[in-house]
Order: C-alpha cells, then structure tokens, then sequence
C-alpha cells in the first residue's frame, strides 16, 4: 500500500514538472521576443541629409512622415543640413567620412562621386527602374549600375510668354516673337553669357560638344566648316537676333517682367511661381521656338537634368539611409515636391497626376525633352562658351569670324593640364 502512495505521488510530481517544463517555454519565448521588439524600439538612428534650403520644409514634412511611419522599429532622428546641389560633389569627395548620410546631387556630378567612392549602390535597382522615366534611370546608372534615387525630371529650360502679346502660333517662331516684341517696344530675354543657354542654339544643327572618356577634357565642334550646319551659320545667326530691338542679354528677366519690358524669356520651372503671379491670366508656357539658320529651321534644344538622392557608402546607418532616400524618392513624395516647391517628377505615376498635368510648366519642359540631352561637359566649356555668348550678343568681334570660333574651341578644347 505504501508503495502505491509512493508511486502515485511520483507520477504526480512528474506531471507537475511536465506541465511546467511545457508551459515554461512558451513564457520565455515570449520575454525574448518582448525584448527583441523592445530592443527595436530603443535603436536611436540618427541620420544627415544635405539639401538645398529652399528644401528644408519640404524634407521637414517627409522626414517626421518618414519617422512616424518607423518608430515601431526604431528612435530616428533627421538633420538638414543645407546644401547646394552644386557643391556636393566637392564637398562629399572633400571629405566622405564627414558626408551627410544621404545627399542631394545632379546627374551632372553621380558619375564622378560614384567614381570617387562616395556612392552606395542602391539596393533595389528594379523598384528604381520601373517607378522612374528611363531617361532619369539612364541619367544615375553608371557602368551599368545604378547609385542613386531620381527625384526630379525638370532640370532644363523653355519658354515663357504673356499671351497679351504673344499667341500659341506666334511663339513657335523666335523671329516671330522677336518681330512682335520689336513693334511693341518690348523685350524677348535670354542669358547668353551661360553656355548652358547658349547651347539651345547648336543642339539640333550637328554641331556638337561633349566630354571625352578621360572625363575630364571636351570635345567641341562649333566651328565646324565641314557640318550641313557651319559654325559661323550660327554665329551670323545670333549676331543677327542679338543686333534684334526686340532681343536683351539678360540674367534679370524677372524685374523686366515685373517693370512690364519682357513679354517672353528663356527660363526653368523654378521661375513658375513669380512669372505667373506677374503675368497673372496672360501666363504661359511652351516648348522652346524654332529659329532661322542661314535659311534652314533649327528647333532650340535644352541641356535637361535630373536631381537625386545618393546614399554614403560610410554612413554608419546604411540601410535606413537607403530606406529614407527610396522614401523621399517614393510617388507620394514626389507629388508633395511639386505641390510645395513646384517640381517636376521623375516618377512615372506621379507625372500622371491630375495636378502636375495642369502645369504648363511641367508640360513644357516634358515637351522640350525630346529637344534635349544630359549635359556631360569638362570645366574649360564654361569661361570660353561664356565669352563667345557675349561677344555675339554684343556684335564685338572684331577681324575674321572663323579665326575668333577656331580660338574659342581651341580653348573649350584644352586640357586642363597647363
């Protein structure tokens, strides 16, 4: 009898320990996993963007989105720092350890900071290929890789008019808009002391320039005797339209718009917003015109470039840097942009937007694109390019035309080594 006790007391005891031992692992598992989401929660990511100003309260809005939308995985803070497009390049390469985690850059520089090393790979180059333009994807691939996130499509140049003066017909004809602008005393304005404008003209004439494989040095031929179109075709051509009453070298349309002189312009979409609060229900907005050429019809082009986002391969937080910049990146973000700094999208979709498609600007610069390449070019295009846009629009070369074009590409040539 005492051995039954005995034993029915062991196999109760066993089964209590049975039961604990399964029950106990469960509640282990379960203080693991609180712990793992708890360690989540607790992982502060701080991460640093550069951006231009004008940006700052845009990224404000997208980044506390950005971190509203994480902050079940981790403490993120966002810092701006401000900075201009144009001076990343240097300033990354300067120094990329000290780089923002994620920066702004222009299809102009990608190339050079990714051969540089200062640009990351970005992680889903599918997601990238078919939410954007090709022609953005084409413009952040290099060798066949791509390093960045497109967030713009409208870096280029068209034409606004005041429909006052000018008609839709009228402004496809820049000797039209200059004869219409002379009978009215009023002014067509244009900056030829930009070779980035001054190439509109040579675009489309077979006359070229474009940056050797050194990636440094250009190749140009704007003083070509042999092309259909000649070098001095041209040049006749804007010596002509410069001698124009209706025509004024200018970096300041705006003031000769607001004094009420500039009736049309050659500008971008960041001047949207002043020249239709100026013109006001007389705003409009086209592709750029056609001119004259010793006889021949040459459509004006654009130099047309792409903004985007690059990850720093040495940014201490790598995956939330590419996480923030597809992010910033996205079609919802992108539609935000234009409504609050009046940018046109790279994203397929959000080009689509009932909003962006009421935009004449946006319009005419996606019209202009096909009138358009990347601009690719080596330091020394910019001082000469500039002295020949001058020189042309004020009539001042004095002795034989083809020598003064032969000097000029002989120093758009140079190599940069003295």
């Amino acid at each position: 009898m005492r051995k039954k006790i005995l034993a029915g007391m062991l196999a109760a005891l066993m089964a209590v320990s049975m039961l604990t031992g399964c029950s106990g692992r469960p509640d282990n598992a379960k203080n693991n996993s609180a712990a793992d989401d708890s360690k989540k929660k607790t992982e502060k990511v701080e991460l640093t963007v550069w951006a231009g100003a004008e940006d700052r309260e845009y990224l404000k809005k997208v980044a506390d989105n950005f971190i509203k939308e994480h902050s079940s995985e981790a403490d993120i803070s966002i810092i701006h720092k401000d900075m201009v497009e144009g001076e990343c390049r240097s300033n990354l390469l300067g120094n990329v350890l000290k780089g923002a985690d994620v920066y702004t850059t222009t299809d102009g520089d990608i190339s050079a900071i990714a051969a540089g090393g200062a640009a990351d790979p970005v992680k889903n180059a599918d997601t990238v290929k078919n939410e954007n333009l090709a022609s953005a994807v084409k413009a952040v691939t290099v060798n066949n890789t791509i390093y960045g996130y497109p967030i713009t499509a409208d870096n280029g140049y068209f034409l606004y008019y005041n429909k006052k003066y000018l008609k839709a017909s009228d402004v496809k004809s820049l000797d039209r808009i200059l004869s219409i602008a002379a009978k009215n005393n009023k002014k067509f304005a244009m900056d030829w002391t930009s070779g980035w404008y001054l190439y509109a003209f040579y675009g489309q004439t077979g006359l070229k320039v474009k940056l050797n494989k050194d990636g440094v040095t250009n190749s140009c031929n704007w003083n070509s005797t042999q092309n259909q179109i000649k070098g001095t075709d041209v040049a006749n051509s804007l010596i002509r339209i410069g001698k124009n009453k209706g025509f004024e070298n200018t970096t300041d349309w705006l003031t000769g718009i607001k004094k009420g002189k500039v009736i049309a312009c050659v500008s971008g979409i960041w001047d949207e917003a002043a020249i239709k609060k100026m013109y006001g229900k007389n705003y409009a907005a086209a592709m750029l015109p056609a001119y004259n050429c010793n006889g021949k019809k040459v459509q004006m082009s654009t130099y047309f470039g792409y903004k985007m986002l690059g990850v720093n391969p040495y940014s201490k937080n790598k995956e939330w840097a590419h996480k923030l910049a597809q992010y910033i990146s996205n079609e919802d973000n992108q539609k935000l942009r234009f409504e609050m700094r009046g940018q046109g999208p790279s994203n397929i979709k959000a080009g689509k937007a009932d909003e962006i498609k009421k935009s004449q600007a946006v319009q005419a610069i996606l019209a202009q694109q096909t009138y358009s390449e990347l601009q690719r070019l080596g330091g020394n295009f910019w001082t000469p390019s500039s002295n020949l846009g001058k020189a042309l629009a004020n009539n001042s070369i004095s002795g034989n035309l083809q020598n003064y074009l032969d000097k000029i590409v002989k120093q758009i040539n140079a190599s940069t080594v003295q």
